[in-house]
């Protein structure tokens, strides 16, 4: 790029050499040819020339001349300029947030209602998102993985609204939830939490990590993991739950067990009421401290002709008006 833009210039200063040249030899065969007849046409034409009028008529259009021609000049070397694309350079160091949130969501008959809404609202809330990393595992009897961690927004929203639409089956079940009815039983705890706490990459950086987690916390089945365990497995890895509980309140023993697995990991427990919403806790979520991670720094080249296609607007302007009052 740089050495066609130098070939540009070069062009642009042959340009103006041979303008100049061929302006010079015609002026002189003109003159010459005055020299040579013409001065014969009009009688007691040297007087004429020692008039302070005509001196300064003459000097007026050699000035203009004279500019005519440097303004030619000057705009094309700034058209050359301009056609070699000049370009400026910026460095770009980009930054992400250390946050990572993963959506756990128990795919049970019961909990349908709350997992729209879960993901229906994050869905709305992607825009405001800025660098986060989002992931989502479903669970039954057997979890899965729907995606990983990501801030791909874009492949996060089609999947979200996938997902949403997934819980309008009938008859045939979605693909994807074939695969959380491998285990004996249904919504075990324990397997879904510990699945979704293993979902976080990077343990070694400094990073805030949140599951959300949704359940209504009716264990039906004997689970690989207990729920108090699988608190505990992300406890140790520094992951905050925050479950959603929409049964609250219809069973003590059931909503104080997801209660106390919540706040062992440092994080909370809600009853999905009509004065809680998952927005809400998701604010909730984002109150914790994220480390600005930088990434590696980027030099961004860019087109930049606008000062001077400016030059050449300004310059040609002046170049027309100029010959424009010559002619006259």
């Amino acid at each position: 790029m740089a050495l066609a833009n130098v070939w540009m210039l070069i062009l642009a200063a042959a340009v103006v050499v041979v303008a100049v040249a061929v302006g010079l030899v015609l002026g002189l065969r003109r003159r010459g040819g005055r020299a040579a007849g013409d001065t014969a046409r009009v009688a007691r034409a040297e007087r004429l020339r020692t008039l302070p009028s005509f001196r300064q008529a003459l000097s007026r259009r050699v000035l203009a001349l004279s500019g005519i021609l440097a303004l030619g000049a000057v705009a094309a070397l700034v058209a050359g300029v301009v056609a070699a694309r000049p370009m400026a350079a910026q460095t770009i160091q980009p930054v992400n947030s250390s946050r990572d949130i993963m959506l756990c969501l128990d795919v049970s008959g019961s909990m349908s209602e709350v997992d729209v809404e879960v993901l229906s609202v994050f869905e709305e809330l992607l825009d405001g998102f800025e660098g986060e990393r989002i992931g989502l595992t479903i669970f039954n009897s057997s979890p899965v993985q729907i995606f990983p961690l990501t801030d791909d927004y874009d492949f996060i929203r089609e999947h979200l609204t996938s997902m949403v639409s997934s819980f309008d089956y009938v008859d045939r079940i979605p693909e994807h939830w074939v695969g959380t009815l491998n285990g004996d039983g249904a919504s075990l705890i324990g397997d879904g939490l510990a699945a979704c706490a293993m979902g976080f990459d990077h343990p070694d950086d400094d990073r805030s990590r949140s599951v959300i987690f949704a359940t209504d916390n009716e264990v039906n089945g004997a689970s690989i993991v207990t729920l108090q365990e699988a608190a505990a497995y992300a406890a140790s890895n520094s992951v905050r739950v925050f479950a959603i509980n929409p049964v609250e309140g219809k069973d003590a023993a059931v909503s104080a067990e997801l209660t106390a697995a919540a706040e062992a990991t440092g994080g909370a427990a809600f009853g999905l009421r009509d004065t809680t919403t998952v927005s809400d806790i998701v604010d909730q979520v984002q109150e914790q401290d994220a480390t600005a991670l930088r990434g590696e720094a980027q030099v961004v080249w860019t087109d930049a002709p606008n000062l001077w296609i400016a030059v050449l607007s300004v310059v040609a302007l002046g170049f027309v008006l100029l010959a424009w009052r010559v002619r006259l």
